[in-house]
């Protein structure tokens, strides 16, 4: 079955009286959902997920955030942004350490980037060297998702990628479920304050995009896993 493919961007709701974490929710619903039915993710929500397929998202996603939360950095100077590039959320790291426990030292070097991941990356290389505040999107879709989804996921991965207990994965540690709770709020908190004080239609409109781009991403990861997903999906 072909992996369902988000639709182009529009313009998000404009309403500027509702609060900038709504109006990202609202506006990206539909597309979460598409994504959510793709082949790719399904099989990793359903722990079938082959053990390459594993790999390869944990590579493409180390080279989202390594270039996400390089651009992140660049603009934490704003005091109204800088709640988006606290180190708490950084998984750069986290994911580097998973990808060398699990696949050895030469992971960059034997696990390549998919084409529409490299698209992404210097799309979000191009936003961070014009201070774009686009950036926020992409840390919204991306730090709201780990803190939520993400958190179920741990058991998933461990089960299926046969790990001991804790090992290899640090990218789904942000600590307990008082801190989960708290980081994911203060992310909210600074959303909606950020909505108050400036135009972000553009945010609204980029987190929309970045819906379409991870959609791409994990329908070429999807045909490079190749049979074994495609099986387990049926």
């Amino acid at each position: 079955m072909p992996p369902v493919r988000a639709t182009a961007p529009q313009r998000g709701p404009g309403n500027p009286d509702v609060p900038l974490s709504r109006r990202l929710r609202e506006a990206t619903h539909e597309l979460h959902v598409q994504v959510e039915r793709s082949v790719f993710i399904r099989a990793l929500l359903r722990g079938t997920l082959p053990r390459t397929g594993h790999l390869l998202l944990m590579r493409n996603l180390h080279a989202l955030y390594a270039a996400l939360e390089a651009g992140l950095q660049r603009i934490a100077d704003d005091v109204r942004l800088a709640p988006f590039a606290q180190p708490a959320l950084r998984r750069e790291a986290a994911l580097a350490a998973d990808l060398h426990a699990v696949h050895g030292p030469r992971w960059r070097d034997e696990l390549a980037l998919t084409p529409a991941m490299s698209d992404y990356v210097a799309h979000l290389q191009r936003l961070s060297q014009a201070g774009a505040q686009r950036l926020i999107a992409h840390a919204y879709v991306r730090y709201l998702g780990d803190l939520a989804g993400g958190q179920r996921l741990r058991a998933v991965v461990a089960h299926a990628l046969a790990l001991p207990p804790g090992r290899a994965l640090a990218f789904y540690d942000f600590g307990d479920a008082a801190e989960v709770t708290a980081l994911a709020r203060a992310l909210r908190d600074a959303l909606d304050a950020l909505g108050r004080d400036r135009p972000v239609d553009d945010i609204v409109d980029e987190a929309r995009a970045t819906f379409c781009r991870h959609d791409a991403v994990f329908a070429e990861l999807a045909d490079v896993a190749g049979a074994g997903l495609r099986a387990a999906d049926r």
